[in-house]
């Protein structure tokens, strides 16, 4: 689930969790062919292709399927998975801003999908480059408090190259560099502090926050993009309000 500050939690509540689940189960399937493409079948050889394998197996996804993708993905099967990763820009209501990652096997596919969702759904696609330089790639790790204070994660981590701790409802979100998302991750597990999630994401610089409206209108344009076989990620910059959900969830 990506997604920043609300917006995260918000997805969580209004999860189809089976459909979710599906779909969660096609990415992680996805990156493990793309990690085994790229740098073969032998894990110990392939760190991209163990960390897509751990990730998979922690979301419980079968075993039998992590390895028929991982000999797919390498070629030993005779297929050939050739996904190219294309990101779209867009604007949602009220001046929020949507980065679209896809990782596809047919980029006209991927394409038409995309401007459909996003032009359905009340959005507008943007031209490239005027959304994008509102993000940065952050190697971003989520963890619950569970008791514990934003100093305590800080002290943990913060020479292993975090950036900072952010404070996300009841979790807390570390942000680093891409490069010391691993270290960032190996410093929590020797301090014994359990995570939920490690990904490198889009980090907005600023966000909007939207009300009740905009937030309707973001949250269902968020969604079916989501839906896309071709899209592993929605980023974006919109704030949803506890008070604001709320009002949703009763509406």
């Amino acid at each position: 689930m990506s997604g920043h500050s609300k917006w995260a939690t918000t997805k969580h509540k209004k999860a189809a969790i089976d459909a979710k689940r599906a779909k969660s189960f096609a990415k992680l399937i996805k990156n493990i062919e793309v990690a085994a493409r790229a740098g073969g079948a032998d894990m110990a050889g392939n760190p991209a292709l163990e960390l897509a394998v751990s990730k998979a197996k922690k979301t419980s996804v079968p075993n039998e399927n992590i390895d028929r993708a991982v000999k797919r993905g390498a070629g030993l099967t005779g297929e050939v998975i050739d996904y190219t990763e294309i990101i779209y820009e867009a604007r949602g209501p009220q001046g929020s801003a949507l980065l679209i990652e896809c990782l596809t096997d047919n980029k006209n596919r991927a394409a038409s999908e995309v401007r459909l969702g996003i032009t359905r759904n009340g959005g507008s696609v943007a031209d490239p480059g005027s959304v994008a330089y509102l993000f940065a790639r952050k190697g971003v790790v989520g963890l619950p408090k569970n008791g514990l204070t934003e100093d305590d994660v800080l002290m943990a981590v913060l020479d292993a190259g975090a950036d900072e701790v952010k404070e996300v409802g009841d979790s807390f979100e570390i942000h680093s560099e891409p490069t010391d998302l691993r270290a960032v991750v190996a410093a929590l597990e020797e301090a014994g502090i359990e995570y939920e999630s490690d990904e490198v994401e889009f980090v907005p610089s600023m966000q909007v926050e939207l009300d009740a409206e905009a937030a309707r209108k973001f949250l269902k344009l968020a969604e079916a993009l989501e839906e896309l076989d071709d899209v592993q990620n929605v980023y974006s910059n919109a704030d949803i309000s506890a008070e604001v959900m709320a009002e949703l969830e009763e509406a």
